[in-house]
């Protein structure tokens, strides 16, 4: 509701503003004096009577001064007298007993902290642009008023049915036991049936392991997940049995571009260039039947000088080829996990300033709080995205 503009009138002609500072000064002014305003009418209510009014039935109950209360806003710092009651049964309903900081400063704290600022440049943002000082202890608390959100963000319910799953771990350093220790961040990102892409949990633990992955399938299939039709995941060892005890349905799809970057290792630099396009003619071949003949030119060519990247082809090829059953939309989305590799390149915009985190849960915290931006943004569905339901649903009658 704006205000008459008579009063807005009247208010500048009483001012006489020559810098919006004093207009700022004067809301803030405002601000305080329309606070209390609200305090004497809860008090009232309660009371059941106005200040200075008689009461002849003489109440049990009665006014007892006031205290003040020093609050912290976007407009600086203000002083508010709340008022008591005798009996002490008066609490304000719009301020919380110890609360100290309103109108929005404690997520304006947040966001600055979910965008991976520090707490000292969180400090120094807030005095700049609120003349606040505000402690490093006051943002610590502020950060822990979200662990609830991000613990029933964990353990919510997911839907039935995910047609594409990707899973990636992303490694920080974390206190633990008075130690400094490299911990996984295993993060799950689903396509859902309406081909919009879920960050379906963020899980940390010790360094990557298909025993923690498996705990992570389980904890999916806990929250509801039922089917998938494909699971995308890097080259890590264990990944195909972890998946095939949980989910024994679904497909599995190893990154081509982990397969190739884990093939090159091998291979000297004057050969790298003529290397990769031999194995490029591999997975753009047009269907299984092709790939496998290119890829036996190519055991024929560099099998010899290098016989472990050649193997390691051969060995993964049922979970390479997955791609080639599906159609050309389907491949383009499934055949590598750079989708969680983007999510994960965001995470490190956020997560630079901390070169160490104090514990697992300021870890979650601000990963929590990062994908929440960022997926905000996450708006367009997956283009052809009905071609490619109506091709999935074939697909799932006919295996």
């Amino acid at each position: 509701m704006k205000l008459p503009k008579e009063l807005i009138k009247e208010l500048v002609r009483e001012k006489k503003f020559t810098s919006t500072n004093q207009i700022m000064e004067t809301i803030k002014e405002m601000f305080s004096d329309v606070l209390e305003e609200v305090l004497q009418c809860e008090i009232d209510e309660q009371l059941g009577y106005e200040k200075h009014q008689r009461r002849g039935d003489g109440p049990n109950n009665y006014r007892n001064g006031s205290t003040k209360r020093k609050l912290k806003t976007q407009f600086g710092e203000v002083e508010v007298n709340v008022p008591r009651d005798r009996n002490g049964s008066y609490e304000p309903q719009i301020l919380d007993k110890y609360q100290r900081n309103v109108d929005g400063l404690e997520e304006k704290i947040l966001s600055l902290y979910a965008h991976g600022m520090s707490t000292r440049d969180i400090q120094e943002q807030v005095k700049d642009l609120y003349s606040i000082e505000i402690s490093s202890e006051l943002v610590s608390k502020i950060s822990e008023k979200v662990m609830p959100q991000v613990n029933e963000w964990q353990s919510r319910p997911l839907e039935a049915y995910y047609p594409f799953i990707f899973m990636d771990a992303i490694h920080y350093k974390i206190r633990d036991n008075h130690q400094i220790v490299s911990k996984a961040a295993y993060v799950v990102l689903g396509i859902n049936n309406e081909g919009y892409k879920e960050i379906l949990g963020i899980w940390v633990g010790g360094n990557e392991s298909s025993k923690f992955w498996l705990g992570v399938l389980n904890d999916l299939k806990t929250r509801g997940v039922k089917t998938v039709n494909l699971f995308c995941v890097d080259g890590l060892t264990g990944f195909r049995e972890a998946i095939q005890a949980v989910y024994p349905f679904s497909g599995i799809q190893r990154c081509i571009i982990h397969q190739i970057r884990s093939s090159t290792k091998y291979v000297s630099y004057k050969h790298i260039k003529e290397f990769v396009a031999d194995l490029k003619l591999i997975y753009t071949s047009i269907n299984e039947e092709s790939g496998m003949e290119r890829l036996i030119e190519f055991k024929e060519k560099w099998g010899k000088e290098y016989p472990t990247a050649v193997r390691s082809w051969e060995e993964n090829w049922d979970i390479l080829a997955t791609f080639f059953a599906y159609p050309s939309e389907i491949r383009r989305i499934i055949y590598t996990t750079n989708i969680i590799e983007g999510l994960h390149r965001q995470f490190r915009k956020v997560t630079k300033t901390k070169s160490i985190f104090p514990n697992d849960d300021s870890l979650r915290k601000m990963l929590y709080l990062a994908s929440q931006n960022i997926t905000k943004k996450w708006t367009m569905r997956y283009r052809n995205w009905d071609i490619i339901l109506s091709q999935l649903e074939i697909m799932n009658q006919t295996s």
